[in-house]
C-alpha cells in the first residue's frame, strides 16, 4: 500500500516535528528564564500569598464563629438539662408528697 517514497516522506516528517519541538524547546527554556518573565514569576507569587492571606483571614473568621455558636449551642443545652432536672426533681417530691399524704 504504502511505497518507498511514502515511508521516506513519513521519516522525514517525523524528523522535522522532532526538530520543531526541539527548537520550540530551546526557544521556551530562554524564554522563561528571561529577566521580565521572572519579574512576572515574581508578581504572580506576590498575588498567590496575598490570596493565602486573605484566605487565611476568614478562615480564623469563620473558625471564630464556629465556636462561638459551638459556646452558644453548648450553654443553651446545659440550661434545658437543668430546666428538666429541675421538673424531675418537682415532680418527684409531689409524689413522695401524695405518698406521704395518703399514708397519713
Amino acid at each position: 500500500m504504502y511505497g518507498k517514497e511514502n515511508n521516506i516522506m513519513i521519516k522525514w516528517s517525523t524528523i522535522g516535528k522532532v526538530a520543531c519541538g526541539f527548537v520550540i524547546g530551546t526557544a521556551g527554556v530562554k524564554l522563561l528564564s528571561s529577566k521580565d518573565a521572572k519579574k512576572c514569576y515574581t508578581h504572580v507569587t506576590a498575588a498567590a500569598y496575598r490570596c493565602k492571606d486573605s484566605v487565611m483571614e476568614t478562615y480564623t473568621n469563620i473558625k471564630e464563629n464556629c465556636q462561638d455558636i459551638d459556646a452558644d449551642a453548648k450553654a443553651i443545652n446545659e440550661e434545658r438539662y437543668a430546666k428538666q432536672r429541675e421538673e424531675e426533681i418537682a415532680d418527684a417530691k409531689a409524689v413522695l408528697e401524695k405518698a406521704e399524704a395518703a399514708n397519713a
